[in-house]
């Protein structure tokens, strides 16, 4: 007699596993994100006991009063400069793309070698050399400095997406439109930027994300100016004899919320404009 239990799925039983040491491998990811809220809602007397507590239990919200009362000038100074980078990159980036996928220059594939060579540089050499730079044109503690050094992380990757997702578009419709009539500067605007909807969402979240995290560029181009960005602001609760962890974990938390609202609602552009021009028809 056959029952329900030889029925079921082999692999339903067989790989229960697989969902369980996936569970365990995220929760041991996710962890250093529960110590922060954890830390963050902690007070000052309890932060060093010994063993620490997992739960606040005797919690506090001073901590993000504190970043009520002091931070808000930092994240609307690092909004602008994630809003203002994310521009940037797509207004240079996205032509790049499209000339080096469609209009085939020559030295393109020169150009894409270096565009790959540009991500292994330092963040701290660029640094230093953009502070001489702007030590002549004055641009030092300032946020369009800082918007276009951001942008230099950003452009390069932003130019491979783009090529890898514009090579996909047909090349039936670009044809159509120039015999209609439209330049490639017409081409581009009306036909293929609006085609490449995923791309452009996956780039501006890449490049708002790099600007909104930097640290490097801001210590080095804006540290001490009247214009610093929220991860200077966290820096301002560190001392050489006193470490505001209460302070420091609420503004983290803060400051990642922003981020981590954006990932999620552009995560299903983000996987197309990623895989874009991986496979081809």
């Amino acid at each position: 007699m056959t029952t329900a239990t030889t029925l079921r799925p082999r692999g339903s039983r067989s790989h229960w596993w697989k969902t369980a040491t996936g569970t365990l491998l995220t929760a041991v990811m996710l962890f250093p994100v529960y110590w922060m809220l954890n830390v963050s809602f902690t007070r000052d007397e309890d932060m060093r006991k010994s063993p620490p507590g997992l739960f606040p239990v005797r919690g506090t919200l001073d901590g993000y009063r504190r970043v009520l009362d002091e931070q808000l000038p930092y994240l609307a100074t690092s909004l602008v400069i994630g809003l203002g980078t994310v521009v940037l990159t797509v207004a240079l980036a996205a032509p790049a793309g499209y000339a080096l996928a469609k209009l085939r220059p020559r030295g393109g594939g020169i150009l894409n070698f270096v565009l790959l060579a540009a991500q292994m540089i330092p963040g701290i050499i660029m640094a230093m050399g953009f502070y001489a730079i702007y030590l002549n044109l004055g641009l030092l503690q300032s946020v369009p400095g800082l918007v276009l050094a951001d942008s230099t992380l950003a452009v390069p990757f932003a130019v491979l997406i783009f090529t890898a997702f514009m090579s996909g578009i047909p090349g039936e419709l670009i044809q159509a439109a120039t015999m209609d009539g439209a330049g490639a500067l017409r081409t581009f605007w009306s036909v293929v930027l609006p085609m490449s909807r995923n791309s452009v969402v996956t780039v501006s979240l890449f490049a708002f994300l790099w600007s909104w995290s930097d640290f490097v560029f801001a210590g080095t181009l804006v540290n001490g100016g009247a214009h610093e960005p929220i991860t200077l602001g966290i820096y301002h609760y560190i001392g050489n004899n006193n470490q505001e962890w209460n302070a420091i974990m609420a503004t983290a938390v803060v400051a990642s919320l922003p981020a981590a609202v954006i990932l999620v609602l552009a995560q299903r552009y983000v996987a197309a404009g990623v895989t874009a021009g991986a496979v081809k028809d």
